[in-house]
C-alpha cells in the first residue's frame, strides 16, 4: 500500500510525467506509476486517478484500482477507454480537447503537402545518388485554387482550414453536429458527405471512432471522390477501409494519401502501404511535439486533480456518471 498525504492525492501516470510540468505534480499530488513493459498497469491499485495516452482501459483494468475516480486522457480521442464500463464504476472519463489541436493540425497540413507534392519519391532517389532527371518525373499538385474537403469540423479541422485558407484553397466541410451559424469564415457547410466528396481536391478527416464512422471511407466513398484527390487522415485508422484505400491509389482514384494513423499501429513491416511512392505514413505523432505533449499533460493533470478534489471539470466525457463519482468521492470510499 502506497502511504498517501492526505493533501496529495495518489495520480497513477501511464508515462513519466515531462520534465516541464514535474516539480508541480511532485507538489501537488503522490505519483504512482509509470507501469512495466510486463505490466502496463503495474502500480495502479491505490490510485485515485489516472492520467493516460495509448492504454486501453476496460473493466478489468479499472477493477486493479478499487479506489480509481478518473481516468483523464491525455489526448481528444476516447475510443482506448470503456465509457460504459467507466460510468457504470462511478469513473468519470475527461478529454484534452485543446491540448493536441496547434501540433496535429500542423502535421495534418504537413501530410496534405507533401502528398499532394508527391515529395517521397524525389527524396528517395536522391539519397540513393540517382542521376535521374528529377524534373521531368516529379509530379505534384498546386494546392492554391484547390478545394480542401473536411469531414468533421471541430477544433484542428477549424485550425487546418485557416491554414488552407491562407494557402489559397477553397475549404468545405461536412459535420452533421455543427451549427451552421457557428461555421467559421471561409469554410463552407455541406449538408452530406456525397455532397462534399465529388467537389473536394483533398480530403481530409477529423472525425472521432464510432460504430457510425467505422469503415466509413471505403470502395464506395473513394469511387465517389473526385479522380485524382488527395486524402488525409490524422483522426483514427479504423476509419478507413485501407484495402479500399490502396485499390483508389493503384488505380488513380486517389493521387496520393498521407496518414498518420493507420489499422493496425504501427503498420508491419512489409505492409502494402509502407513503402509506396504516393502514401506517406507516419506512426501516429501529429500531436508528439514538445508544445502539444505538454500542452496534453497538464491539462490532463488538472482534470484529474479537479475530480480528485471533488470538483466536476471541465471537459467530462460521461456527463451521466458525475452524480456517482462526486458521491463517492465526498463518501471516500471505495468504489
Amino acid at each position: 500500500m502506497t502511504e498517501v498525504a492526505a493533501d496529495r492525492p495518489p495520480i497513477w501516470f501511464e508515462r513519466p510525467v515531462l520534465h516541464a510540468l514535474a516539480a508541480v505534480v511532485d507538489a501537488s499530488c503522490t505519483v504512482l506509476g509509470p507501469g512495466t513493459p510486463e505490466d502496463r498497469y503495474a502500480g495502479i491499485e491505490d490510485a485515485l486517478a489516472a492520467v493516460v495516452g495509448s492504454a486501453p482501459f476496460d473493466g478489468p483494468a479499472m477493477d486493479r484500482a478499487p479506489a480509481l475516480r478518473v481516468i483523464a486522457r491525455t489526448g481528444i480521442g476516447y475510443d482506448s477507454v470503456d465509457i460504459a464500463a467507466a460510468s457504470a464504476r462511478g469513473i468519470a472519463v475527461t478529454n484534452t480537447p485543446d491540448g493536441p489541436t496547434i501540433s496535429t493540425a500542423e502535421h495534418a497540413v504537413m501530410l496534405m503537402l507533401m502528398a499532394a507534392k508527391r515529395v517521397q519519391p524525389s527524396v528517395a532517389a536522391l539519397a540513393a545518388g540517382s542521376a535521374d532527371n528529377y524534373y521531368a518525373r516529379h509530379q505534384g499538385i498546386e494546392l492554391a485554387g484547390k478545394t480542401l474537403g473536411l469531414v468533421g469540423l471541430g477544433r484542428i479541422a477549424r485550425r487546418v482550414a485557416a491554414i488552407a485558407g491562407a494557402v489559397g484553397m477553397r475549404v468545405v466541410a461536412f459535420d452533421p453536429y455543427i451549427d451552421p451559424a457557428a461555421t467559421p469564415p471561409g469554410v463552407a457547410l455541406v449538408t452530406t458527405l456525397d455532397e462534399l466528396l465529388p467537389v473536394a481536391d483533398v480530403v481530409s478527416v477529423h472525425v472521432p471512432l464510432t460504430d457510425a464512422s467505422r469503415g466509413l471511407f471505403d470502395s464506395r466513398r473513394f469511387a465517389a471522390m473526385r479522380p485524382g484527390a488527395v486524402f488525409v487522415n490524422t483522426a483514427r485508422g479504423a476509419i478507413v477501409d485501407q484495402d479500399a484505400l490502396l485499390a483508389a491509389l493503384d488505380s488513380g482514384q486517389v493521387f496520393a494519401a498521407g496518414l498518420d494513423v493507420t489499422d493496425p499501429e504501427p503498420l508491419p513491416a512489409g505492409h502494402p502501404l509502407l513503402g509506396r511512392d504516393d502514401v506517406v505514413v507516419t506512426p501516429h505523432i501529429a500531436s508528439a511535439t514538445a508544445d502539444g505533449k505538454l500542452r496534453s499533460l497538464e491539462s490532463a493533470f488538472e482534470q484529474a486533480m479537479a475530480v480528485a478534489h471533488g470538483r466536476r471539470p471541465d471537459h467530462l466525457v460521461n456527463p451521466e456518471a458525475w452524480d456517482r463519482v462526486a458521491a463517492g468521492a465526498t463518501s471516500g470510499t471505495a468504489r
